[in-house]
């Protein structure tokens, strides 16, 4: 009677370390964009390949003049014979996140890069900013396997300034 209920345990262990596996995230291509270069430089977008399955991300810009009304479009696209919208479209004013953090989904994204980058404060924003060393994206939210886009479009004062692209691969049980 003890061996079957030491194989029934060691049955439900191995179900539970087999199906509490996280998703496995690589990005795979990043873009960015500036549609006013006399406000947004952007000096480099890339990613960093470490090994075949960790890569970095690495954005550094400078904001020319000060921006104080900012908002944010973020856009979650899956491939499927081209990119389709798939989760999110979704427009919010990111300097009273940054005050009150009120934002379901921006903080999703907020909680991601919070200790890798330099915007950590409320508005104005003016000057260098960057995004160093973004490796470890988690993603709360279950979502199949696929290819994956996440559009970025920063608007100041009501116009579109730049773009990130961020290109990323999910597998949900690798």
């Amino acid at each position: 009677m003890n061996y079957k209920l030491l194989s029934l345990g060691v049955f439900l262990f191995a179900i539970f370390l087999v199906g509490s596996e996280a998703p496995f995230i690589k990005m795979t291509n990043a873009k960015c964009q500036s549609y006013n270069k006399s406000w947004v430089e952007i000096h480099y977008c890339r990613l960093k390949a470490y090994s075949r399955n960790k890569t970095s991300l690495n954005v550094n810009l400078t904001v020319l003049e000060t921006a104080n009304n900012i908002h944010l479009r973020l856009k979650l696209m899956k491939r499927a014979n081209g990119y389709k919208p798939f989760l999110w479209d979704y427009t919010f004013d990111a300097c009273e996140f940054m005050r009150k953090r009120n934002q379901p989904v921006a903080k999703i994204f907020w909680n991601m890069i919070k200790e890798v980058s330099t915007v950590n404060h409320t508005c104005p924003y003016v000057g260098l900013q960057s995004l160093n060393d973004f490796h470890r994206p988690e993603i709360p939210v279950p979502m199949p396997s696929g290819e994956y886009l996440l559009l970025l479009n920063w608007i100041f004062d009501e116009k579109p300034q730049f773009a990130t692209n961020v290109y990323f691969t999910l597998v949900e049980d690798p």
